[in-house]
């Protein structure tokens, strides 16, 4: 994996403004130090540059992996994953009070499933920072 220069992480960082872009939870939630995703894996041709890279924590980069598309559950199709560069999170998801995150488009929908979103340890953290004040549900998150 290449390594990010630390200018370029601070400003990864700084425009996710301290939010996992994939979940939404503010790195100030957990204990693990959050990472920096390419977005497009160097395997895929990806670049170290600002418009591929993406503020990930731990659970939705290591779901993420080199991935580009999975399958939308709801239609079979081979879909596009959420693209933080090119999409606004609050027009592909939507987080309810009880940390659950619903996908409203197929490439919500495949992203959701790949990256795990709602399975129970994940919806509990997410309810927990909500209860915190730390993440607000429904349309209050970043792009």
């Amino acid at each position: 994996m290449p390594r990010i220069p630390p200018a370029l992480r601070l400003t990864v960082i700084d425009r996710a403004q301290g939010r996992c872009e994939y979940c939404q939870v503010p790195q100030e939630a957990e204990l693990v130090e959050y990472e920096i995703d390419h977005i497009t894996a160097g395997q895929h041709g990806g670049e170290t540059t600002l418009d591929n890279l993406a503020y990930a924590c731990f659970d939705c980069n290591h779901y993420k992996g080199p991935n580009l598309a999975s399958l939308d559950p709801q239609t079979g199709e081979r879909t596009w994953l959420f693209n933080p560069r090119i999409h606004k999170w609050g027009e592909h998801f939507q987080l309810h009070s009880d940390g659950t995150i619903t996908p409203q488009t197929p490439e919500g929908r495949a992203t959701a499933q790949l990256l795990c979103f709602n399975i129970s340890s994940r919806v509990l953290q997410r309810s927990y920072t909500i209860a915190a004040g730390k993440l607000s549900p429904t349309s209050e998150q970043a792009s």
